[in-house]
């Protein structure tokens, strides 16, 4: 399986390089829009499997870009976004986003979030069964089993999860995260 797409809709530029960063780094393809006009440009050109949106955009708002997806659609939708009263959040969800992040956010907690989001949106899709293979060693994502040579094999969540991360990054460096 290739590598998902992200497209991160975000006008503030630190924020947006930081969320390329590690998105990246989690073996993601990543694509960055600075504006609501870019970012549904950028949407219809590149079909992401998913998208993280913020409300507060210049030229057309997130709610705006967020509805225009959503009626081409059903890529999910993350919005994150300072904004974080009750009606705000029922809008986004409302208008069909699929999770509501806060800032300030944990990179780490959205990254789980869009994998999650993604692992979802691929449960049912016809023939887009995610078994990573290496070698004798066959992962099925979806199931959360581990096969050796055919025979099953029970892994601890952690440990399937850095063997899911060892799987989907076949053949490239790896480098110890620093807090």
């Amino acid at each position: 399986m290739t590598e998902a797409r992200i497209l991160v809709v975000e006008d503030e530029d630190s924020l947006a390089e930081t969320l390329r960063y590690n998105l990246e780094r989690e073996g993601f393809g990543v694509t960055v829009a600075a504006d609501g006009r870019r970012g549904l440009e950028r949407f219809r050109a590149e079909r992401p499997d998913l998208v993280v949106l913020d409300l507060m955009l210049p030229e057309i708002s997130g709610l705006d870009v967020c509805r225009a997806i959503r009626g081409e659609s059903e890529v999910p939708i993350i919005i994150l976004t300072a904004k974080d009263a009750e009606a705000d959040k029922v809008a986004g969800l409302e208008l069909g986003a699929d999770d509501y992040v806060t800032k300030p956010f944990s990179v780490r907690e959205l990254v789980s979030r869009v994998r999650a989001l993604l692992r979802r949106s691929r449960i049912g899709s016809p023939g887009e069964e995610e078994v990573l293979r290496g070698g004798p060693v066959e992962l099925d994502v979806a199931r959360h089993e581990v096969r050796v040579g055919g025979e099953p094999v029970g892994f601890p969540p952690k440990e399937f999860e850095l063997l899911e991360t060892l799987l989907r990054r076949k053949g490239r460096l790896l480098t110890p995260r620093r807090p």
